[in-house]
């Protein structure tokens, strides 16, 4: 799957040399985990969090996109809203790493060389690989052994982005993944004192501001999808 991945990125790039206008930025914003520790609101930035991404935009309303995002993590049971967890008083940080390849859809069309076409909401989904640590064996009692794990995702969120002067651009955007992991918070069932008793999959949230930069040359884009 991560080769797959990869040929799915270098396709992409291949798209993007021969386009007719595209776009290169930087998130930053904050992070946060849903899931057995801590709280459970599904937007609550509560760790510094950044991105950066290149687009391809193949008409007005629709960009295909490739995204890095460094994402840490934490929970911590003395902010949570029930006296079960701030008695028990479990707390973790991790760190995610993601490369994600997908579409935004705009609600309007969207092109900075054309008045009127500057400003739009937008949707997202895509396609992401993402590695963390987990808790991998515990040798004694109290002493964890740390490894590496990759998993995949498919981000979805919501967006607006708008022009600011010239050929720069911002964009205020939240996206949700939906893990498919139970222990980004180090969970671990064949460890009694890490098994926290939860059933659900792990989400993970990013929200941000990004400043954008439009290039390329005059747009001439293609029609339909």
């Amino acid at each position: 799957m991560k080769k797959v991945l990869t040929i799915i990125v270098f396709m992409y790039f291949t798209n993007v040399v021969i386009g007719q206008e595209y776009e290169a930025g930087f998130f930053l914003g904050g992070s946060n985990y849903i899931g057995d520790i801590g709280r459970t609101n599904y937007v609550y930035p509560n760790q510094p969090a950044g991105a950066i991404f290149f687009k391809y935009n193949k008409n007005p309303r629709i960009a295909f996109r490739a995204t890095y995002s460094y994402l840490p993590i934490k929970g911590n049971d003395l902010e949570a809203d029930t006296d079960f967890k701030r008695n028990r008083g479990l707390e973790f940080s991790n760190t995610i790493n993601e490369l994600a390849v997908g579409i935004e859809y705009n609600f309007y069309e969207y092109d900075l060389s054309t008045p009127g076409k500057t400003w739009t909401p937008y949707i997202t989904i895509d396609l992401a690989a993402y590695s963390y640590e987990y808790v991998s064996g515990e040798p004694q009692p109290n002493q964890y052994v740390y490894d590496n794990k990759k998993s995949f995702t498919i981000p979805f969120g919501v967006g607006f982005k708008s022009k600011l002067i010239g050929s720069l651009a911002f964009a205020i955007e939240t996206k949700f993944r939906y893990s498919l992991e139970d222990d980004l918070d180090f969970t671990s069932e064949a460890i009694p004192d890490l098994n926290f008793g939860g059933t659900g999959n792990d989400w993970y949230t990013f929200t941000g501001i990004s400043l954008i930069y439009t290039f390329g040359r005059p747009p001439c884009y293609t029609t339909g999808f």
